[in-house]
């Protein structure tokens, strides 16, 4: 493996390689990272990609594969030297944002008797401080064949980004189940990743309100990558992770955790966080508990059948979270649903 060059990406605040190796090696190390996401693409184009493989066994130069890390600190990637070896130690922990399908096919081609595996495939490497703005460049400059949806590839990465707190035991009070186990086991008081994925949409686009099934997916797809690029989620202090982080705090106290398992609060609660995290921080789990209960109790004054009951809910516990250190009465919430319902 050679890295040529190293620059620093000032929009995602994150350092970008460019590099080769060759196919003996991309085989070896990069291939089985694509089993890191939960839910790999079909193969798309088949017919594509079957002649993909006879070019490549006639000796094409294919794009770039995209490679990327996640790393607290990028100053220790910030030479050509650094990178190498950080790619060198921690190549099991990359992902493949770009070239999943270009790997399968190439996987393929090396059953064929003319495979060259010493021919060269070329590869940038994105190494970001955090999750949030390799999921914005993911979601930006997707230049695949058939980009992924947005929203499938938050869920990629919310699962994975699950996996590793899970793995580094930082959640202590979530169990975060897939939508496969729920259809065989729903354990109790358990977050479904799903839920979990649109609140991480909702971080990233800044709006309670993504999904609307009156538009075709293209060009809701377009809608939500406008929304990405408009909500100054890479210049946030605040990450997802800090929420999820929260989150699992606050579901120390069984009822707490019961109102932030409701996916409409949970958006509402990420969108509310996003502004006031630091004074959300400083409210034990009981407390909060107790103005959840008075929350409910407030939007229950609402009518239902004059309402879209999920949008109001997102929107109100987005509103009740941004003031949720004023520790508001019962009262006062109601006031301030009415208000806020009143238009």
């Amino acid at each position: 493996m050679q890295i040529f060059d190293v620059q620093t990406d000032l929009v995602i605040k994150s350092a970008v390689a460019s590099g080769r190796t060759d196919y003996r090696d991309a085989l070896a190390r990069f291939f089985p990272l694509i089993d890191r996401f939960d839910e790999q693409r079909k193969l798309q184009r088949p017919k594509f990609y079957e002649r993909l493989k006879g070019d490549i066994v006639a000796g094409c130069i294919m794009p770039p594969i995209t490679l990327a890390f996640v790393h607290k600190d990028i100053g220790d990637v910030d030479s050509i030297e650094k990178i190498f070896g950080f790619i060198d130690e921690n190549i099991s922990e990359g992902y493949i944002l770009d070239g999943m399908q270009r790997l399968n096919t190439l996987n393929a081609a090396q059953e064929d008797e003319n495979f060259d595996a010493s021919r060269p495939i070329y590869m940038n490497v994105i190494v970001a401080s955090k999750y949030d703005l390799l999921l914005y460049r993911m979601i930006t400059l997707n230049n695949g064949q058939k980009p992924m949806t947005v929203r499938h590839q938050v869920e990629m990465l919310t699962g994975n980004l699950l996996k590793k707190l899970l793995a580094d035991q930082a959640l202590n009070n979530m169990e975060i189940i897939s939508e496969k186990e729920t259809q065989s086991t729903s354990p109790r008081g358990a977050f479904k990743l799903s839920d979990v994925s649109a609140a991480y949409l909702a971080f990233l686009t800044g709006s309670a309100h993504n999904q609307n099934s009156r538009f075709i997916e293209e060009k809701l797809d377009e809608i939500l990558v406008g929304k990405v690029m408009a909500s100054g989620a890479i210049d946030s202090d605040v990450s997802f992770q800090d929420v999820i982080s929260e989150v699992d705090r606050l579901s120390s106290d069984s009822d707490a955790k019961e109102w932030l398992r409701n996916e409409n609060n949970l958006i509402g609660f990420t969108l509310g966080c996003k502004v006031n995290l630091q004074e959300v921080a400083k409210i034990p789990p009981k407390e909060l508990s107790a103005m959840c209960l008075d929350f409910d109790r407030a939007f229950a004054a609402i009518n239902p059948s004059k309402v879209n009951v999920g949008k109001f809910r997102r929107e109100l516990s987005m509103e009740f979270v941004k003031v949720v250190d004023q520790r508001p009465s019962l009262e006062a919430l109601t006031e301030m649903f009415f208000d806020l319902t009143a238009a």
